[in-house]
């Protein structure tokens, strides 16, 4: 398919899917009733990549969230949902931020469907994910990695 693009660049999605999916719902059926207070939700997002090569990646979302804490929790959940992208005549110096920025942007919208179905059939209202600013959330990972870089050099 890189056949005659002109060498303009290419992000291929080859495949999605689910690598791991948790749903707890641990205090029902208590758990389902009318709270006069809603819960705190708690979501943790991460990225991870690996090359596969030839220009192939398989890209991770992670995504773990709750509602509620402790002896009073809802519902918590955990979902590692995957892709393979084939990436074609991305300079090199773009590459990483096209695998941790624009893969998991790909892939969210299909892993916030799939959190939301298995919070509704938990027997809860719906449950929609905010929209993640994937970019934002590479430059702070980037900021981290560099300032940990630099407390361990001194």
């Amino acid at each position: 398919m890189a056949e005659g693009n002109g060498g303009m660049p290419q992000l291929d999605a080859l495949a999605q899917y689910v690598k791991d999916l948790s749903f707890e719902n641990p205090n029902a059926p208590r758990s389902l009733q009318p709270k006069q207070v809603p819960p705190a939700i708690n979501v943790q997002v991460n990225v991870n990549a690996k090359e596969l090569g030839g220009g192939e990646f398989e890209v991770d979302l992670s995504l773990e969230g709750s509602a509620g804490e402790a002896d009073d929790l809802i519902f918590r959940f955990e979902l590692l949902y995957s892709g393979i992208f084939r990436l074609v005549n991305i300079p090199a110096e773009h590459m990483h931020q096209v695998v941790m920025i624009e893969c998991p942007r790909l892939l969210f919208p299909f892993a916030r469907s799939i959190v939301g179905n298995a919070v509704r059939d938990g027997g809860f209202p719906p449950f929609l994910l905010q929209p993640i600013d994937f970019g934002a959330l590479y430059h702070q990972r980037m900021a981290e990695m560099q300032d940990s870089g630099a407390s361990a050099h001194n």
